[in-house]
């Protein structure tokens, strides 16, 4: 089948007046641009970069809803209260309530919302911090983020909505009340001023700034960073210049496993110890509770002093996890056909790997993690040859402070009062994850935020004309 290729719109069909204008072509930007265009508005995507997607196009291990279809269908019994108390938790109490409270009863809505528009994540998998199987992903077991935004780019296309490359938002207009009137965009011909009745700031959040981390978290500067080159917080200086306030702007998450040995970094998707891998230092022996969450495991790796740590796997984990066939493509697994011969390849104690993996197939079918207290992520053992490793390192890889805004994505300012006719939503807004995100959440915010700010910009263009 032929790979499908999105068509941009050339930046001189730009209109001069738009009902919304959605700065952002992620997961967060699409999805709010279809919901906005199927209520009746005219809208525009505008995306700086070259390539559409950002950061979306990195997230690979699902999306989390509780009280899904697709969890009932498995015989899965959750409960939005649970999904609550343990994203709360997981973020250090620091979750903005109202937010988090609208994310958890609408995220079974949003996996539906996707139902119908033919994009299908039907399989489930655990996160860390999670205690029941609600992170969401295709049955192909493809990662989740360029297999949602391949979905909404299609879907984006069957209904002739503009996306615009290369067309970067330099400022926002505004009103004399103070009300925001428009964009102000810079093209390869030059600036350009764009009405708009709504703006939607969608545009990710600073992990590729090292001046912004530098201001907020100096300790964390030199740390490598899994998000692509465009996250560079221009959405935040956007709303800096017309007085939003930013809120949890030090709260950056650092991910436990990412390949940083190489120029690219790649992050290691939650997925491959949701489905079962563990993790051992160079002494060949576990030292934390893999599915943890991420600052907890991330401190544990930091904490051996040892350049990092491997993440063991077996070909039935890998047969689970179809993102570790990318990851071997690119040279990031090292492999054996038997244990002690991996133990030789990544240089760790040979009999200490062996007995460390005997100890946890024991484990596994006791359903009993005596060392670490692991209860998640053990429907299988390591067992199955081939064996595989993975070197990892944490790195920058989330920023969970941001633009401040209600459940309703307005963008407050910096006297708590809603900032009229802007909106934002995504990575780009801060509040809901609290000091540590859940992976699966972040997917799971792009959608149901984005389909919100739709909804809302909507709204408020029907109550204004």
């Amino acid at each position: 089948m032929a790979k499908f290729v999105f068509k941009t719109s050339p930046a001189a069909d730009l209109a001069a007046s738009y009902d919304a204008v959605i700065v952002g072509s992620g997961g967060t930007g699409l999805s709010a641009a279809i919901q906005a265009h199927e209520l009746g508005l005219k809208v525009a995507v505008l995306e700086k970069n070259e390539n559409l997607g950002g950061n979306t196009n990195k997230a690979s291990s699902g999306m989390n809803a509780s009280e899904s279809n697709v969890q009932y269908e498995k015989g899965i019994i959750d409960h939005n209260s649970d999904f609550y108390r343990e994203t709360m938790k997981g973020g250090g109490q620091m979750s903005d309530p109202a937010m988090l409270k609208f994310f958890v009863e609408h995220s079974a809505s949003a996996i539906s919302w996707l139902k119908d528009h033919n994009i299908v994540v039907d399989e489930l998998t655990i996160t860390g911090g999670m205690s029941r199987k609600r992170c969401h992903r295709p049955s192909s077991l493809a990662p989740i983020g360029a297999f949602l935004e391949t979905g909404l780019l299609k879907t984006a296309q069957d209904e002739n909505i503009p996306v615009f490359n290369n067309v970067k938002v330099v400022g926002l207009l505004q009103a004399e009340d103070k009300s925001i009137t428009g964009v102000e965009v810079e093209t390869e011909a030059g600036k350009k001023q764009i009405a708009a009745k709504a703006v939607l700031l969608a545009t990710g959040g600073f992990g590729a700034s090292q001046e912004i981390i530098g201001k907020y978290r100096p300790d964390l500067k030199s740390y490598k960073t899994t998000n692509q080159p465009g996250a560079t917080g221009d959405g935040l200086k956007l709303a800096e210049a017309v007085n939003a306030q930013l809120v949890q702007m030090n709260l950056i998450q650092v991910h436990p496993t990412a390949q940083t040995d190489n120029p690219r970094v790649f992050l290691i998707g939650e997925a491959v110890r949701g489905e079962g891998a563990i993790l051992v230092n160079k002494a060949g022996k576990r030292f934390v509770n893999e599915l943890n969450t991420r600052k907890i495991v991330s401190d544990a790796i930091t904490g051996l002093n040892e350049d990092g740590a491997y993440l063991i796997l077996d070909q039935g984990i890998r047969d689970h996890v179809k993102a570790i066939e990318f990851y071997d493509s690119v040279g990031l697994v090292e492999h054996g056909d038997t244990l002690a011969d991996l133990a030789k390849v990544i240089g760790v104690d040979a009999a200490n790997l062996e007995a460390t993996v005997a100890r946890w197939n024991e484990e596994v079918s006791a359903g009993d993690d005596a060392d670490f207290g692991r209860t998640t992520g053990m429907d299988r053992g390591i067992e199955k040859g081939p064996f595989f490793a993975i070197h990892v390192n944490p790195a920058i890889h989330y920023t969970m402070g941001g633009i401040h805004i209600n459940p309703e994505t307005q963008v407050l300012d910096t006297n708590g009062s809603v900032i009229k006719g802007l909106y934002a939503a995504g990575e780009v807004s801060g509040g809901l994850h609290g000091n540590n995100r859940i992976g699966g959440n972040s997917i799971a915010e792009t959608v149901i935020f984005g389909r919100q700010a739709g909804i809302m910009m909507t709204e408020f263009v029907r109550n204004n004309q």
